[in-house]
């Protein structure tokens, strides 16, 4: 039944170490996002650990899910949406990390009796906090 023209159905077959090293390229960038996290670098890390995580997908969309290989319309739509994404994240971070220069209230939790905030050294770590009252 077959025409003898193309034996793959007209898909694109990545060879093995191609896969094999976009993996290990994985693995790599996973150890360099543990190893940042025990880095502080204030505000940026969670810069960081996003600009790692966006590398990643785009490594398992072009070559896993084959992207790269397919119309570049498609990397073209990819593309634009992970910009887009960057943009509105870059435009939330700034709100919330510059938000105590207008308004100190704002700078604050809202809710300050949360168990997060329970062992946080600070002049009312003697309050009731640490009571166990909640």
């Amino acid at each position: 039944m077959s025409t003898g023209t193309d034996k793959t159905g007209g898909h694109h077959v990545t060879p093995l170490n191609v896969y094999l090293g976009i993996g290990f390229g994985l693995l790599i960038l996973t150890a360099i996002t543990i190893t940042v996290s025990f880095i502080n670098l204030g505000g940026w890390n969670v810069v960081v650990a996003l600009v790692i995580a966006s590398i990643k997908g785009s490594l398992v969309a072009l070559f896993f899910m084959h992207l790269f290989y397919d119309k570049k319309i498609y990397s073209i739509v990819f593309s634009m949406g992970l910009v887009f994404l960057s943009i509105f994240m870059a435009l939330t971070l700034f709100d919330t990390l510059r938000r105590g220069d207008i308004d100190m209230i704002k700078a604050e939790p809202f809710k300050k009796e949360a168990a997060i905030y329970d062992n946080r050294p600070g002049p009312d770590s003697t309050s009731e906090h640490n009571s166990g009252r909640h």
